[in-house]
């Protein structure tokens, strides 16, 4: 099965590992004696696949994520191997096609204008007049 993740990049089947094992959880007597929990590695370092620029942003991107330059997912939640190899595929697409979307623009400073300065002041200046004219009915009610 191959790994489309977009349209420009679609990852073979043999650049991808399986690892399977007995997954815990619902499933009755298929859980003790089916491997059903899957593991899918991709060796992101060191695929022929990927441009170079591409795999610097992706090993920058996914570093969190990858163990020894390879990106791994593990998919348990379903209860037979064949859901759960679809699951991981899905998985794994997701996260290079998060790894591969461009960063967002950083946002520019700016200083305050003039007017904003002085709306901010106007309105700081009439809230301690409602302020001030609360105290001086207190006075006179006492």
């Amino acid at each position: 099965m191959d790994l489309i993740v977009n349209s420009s990049l679609v990852i073979v089947s043999k650049e991808l590992k399986w690892r399977f094992s007995k997954a815990t959880g619902p499933g009755g007597q298929n859980i003790n004696k089916n491997d059903t929990s899957v593991e899918l590695i991709y060796n992101l370092k060191d695929s022929p696949l990927i441009s170079h620029i591409t795999k610097k942003r992706l090993l920058e991107k996914l570093k969190n994520r990858l163990k020894n330059g390879s990106l791994i997912v593990s998919a348990k939640e379903k209860r037979s191997q064949f859901q759960n190899r679809k699951l991981a595929l899905e998985k794994m697409a997701d996260i290079l096609r998060e790894g591969l979307n461009s960063p967002a623009k950083e946002r520019k400073k700016t200083n305050p204008t003039l007017a904003a300065k002085n709306r901010r002041i106007q309105s700081k200046k009439y809230r301690g007049l409602l302020k001030k004219k609360r105290q001086d009915s207190n006075l006179v009610n006492e």
